[in-house]
């Protein structure tokens, strides 16, 4: 290459560079933004900004913004996180979480029920004795059985906290999370997440289940923030890891994965308005679900609602479900998708589902065909426009049908995203959302 070529290439890869530093500037400084007499240098006292996803729609979402002196909480043990939340009214109330706080700092054994044992829950069920065609729901409480749900009725108890409406929970510094614990955003308006760190809880006593599929499996309870049937919730600038108990560590029996793991982020039962943004999902199976069931039921309470927006996200080494959707028009845009050796799929296009999924940026391992970005669950139609795999322009949902014809997908949502901060082209999306995203990195 000559000299001048050789400069004219580096001044370009420089100016790509400086602009997307820009970039990354320009776009923290708008999750920065809050609506006037809301203290936007207060980062526990932010508001969404308009426009800023579905979260935005209608009313918006300011949290506990407008919190009293008397109702702003600092805690730092899982006794006082719980306490914060519990205090009566809902009036606007902020809790800002100082350090790591541990819901089972004394350890599952702490849970455990008079009698259990996990030994004869083992020797009890084995498929060679138990055999694989009666499921464990019959067992008297004094079973092996029994005594694991009175178990894991403790546990979930304890782990599981509920966040009352026109909250703020805010980490304080780069690094405060929840560690083992389950927030539960149920039946409230107006919550915001952010600047946490949220190791995924480990289910103390996973149910064996011997029907399930040809072999059984082992079931697990327990998300790491579950929003069910709530409107306006922003999360924003969080981390969802398994931290300490990734799945690669755990041991098998029956044959089968001892699963400890539900999902990260579950958005169910009629929830709407929800905004998912500059978050870290990494390290997980069943990463985001969006409506829980295919049933009639179910159906009734989700159709025209479950609209959930998720952009800048970084989702890394996961398997599957970022997200898997359900009857929602979910807006995916300008995430940074990078897999990992199990990868399986990122969008599950599910029963009624409306999923856009543009300006995206994938990162597939050699030999992972960007067929494998879409799966089909459902006769649904899915719009994916502008995504770039491995640094090149790719029609996902071609690829998809070319290469899995089985799976034949139609394009067309039937519905435009309006409701979006700047959109950046794909192929800047890697170096902004790597930047920018995640727990640590609220400014």
């Amino acid at each position: 290459m000559s000299t001048s070529r050789w400069h004219g290439h580096a001044m370009k890869r420089t100016a790509a560079l400086v602009g997307c530093t820009a970039l990354v500037l320009s776009l923290t400084a708008a999750t920065a933004q809050a609506r006037p007499g809301h203290h936007p240098r207060d980062t526990a006292r932010q508001t969404l900004p308009a426009n800023d996803g579905w979260a935005s729609h209608g009313t918006g979402t300011t949290g506990g913004a407008d919190a009293a002196r008397e109702r702003v909480f600092t805690v730092s043990t899982w006794a006082e996180f719980k306490a914060a939340l519990a205090v009566e009214g809902t009036a606007p109330r902020i809790v800002k979480v100082k350090g790591t706080i541990d819901a089972v700092s004394e350890g599952c054994e702490a849970f455990a029920a008079p009698g259990y044992d996990f030994d004869a829950y083992l020797e009890k069920y084995a498929p060679e004795s138990w055999g694989r065609e009666t499921d464990l729901s019959d067992e008297p409480d004094d079973s092996p059985e029994g005594l694991r749900r009175a178990s894991a009725e403790r546990q979930d108890r304890s782990i599981k906290a509920s966040v009352p409406s026109n909250t703020t929970i805010i980490g304080v510094g780069r690094d405060a999370g929840l560690k083992g614990a389950s927030l539960q955003i149920k039946g409230v308006d107006n919550v915001i997440v952010r600047n946490l760190t949220f190791e995924s809880p480990v289910d103390c006593f996973p149910q064996w289940d011997p029907t399930d599929g040809d072999k059984g499996n082992w079931n697990s309870e327990y998300d790491s923030a579950v929003v069910y049937g709530s409107t306006h919730v922003w999360l924003d600038h969080n981390t969802f890891t398994d931290g300490e108990h990734p799945d690669s560590a755990a041991p098998t029996y029956f044959g089968m994965l001892y699963q400890q793991h539900d999902g990260q982020l579950d958005i169910v039962k009629g929830a709407d308005y929800v905004t998912a943004s500059w978050n870290v999902f990494t390290e997980h199976d069943k990463t985001i679900l969006i409506g829980n069931s295919d049933s009639e039921s179910t159906a009734a309470v989700d159709r025209g609602h479950l609209k959930t927006t998720f952009h800048h996200n970084l989702f890394k080494d996961l398997v599957e479900r970022a997200p898997r959707v359900r009857f929602g028009q979910v807006d995916v845009y300008n995430n940074h998708f990078v897999a990992g050796e199990d990868y399986s799929y990122s969008f599950g296009v599910g029963k009624e589902s409306q999923l856009v999924a543009e300006h995206n940026a994938f990162t597939l391992p050699d030999g992972v065909s960007p067929a494998k970005v879409l799966k089909k669950w459902s006769e649904a139609p899915v719009t994916a426009a502008h995504n770039r795999v491995n640094g090149r322009s790719v029609d996902l949902i071609a690829v998809h049908n070319a290469q899995i014809p089985d799976e034949t997908l139609q394009s067309g949502a039937g519905w435009t995203p309006t409701l979006r901060t700047k959109v950046l082209p794909a192929w800047a999306v890697p170096f902004v959302v790597g930047h920018g995203a995640g727990a640590g990195r609220l400014r």
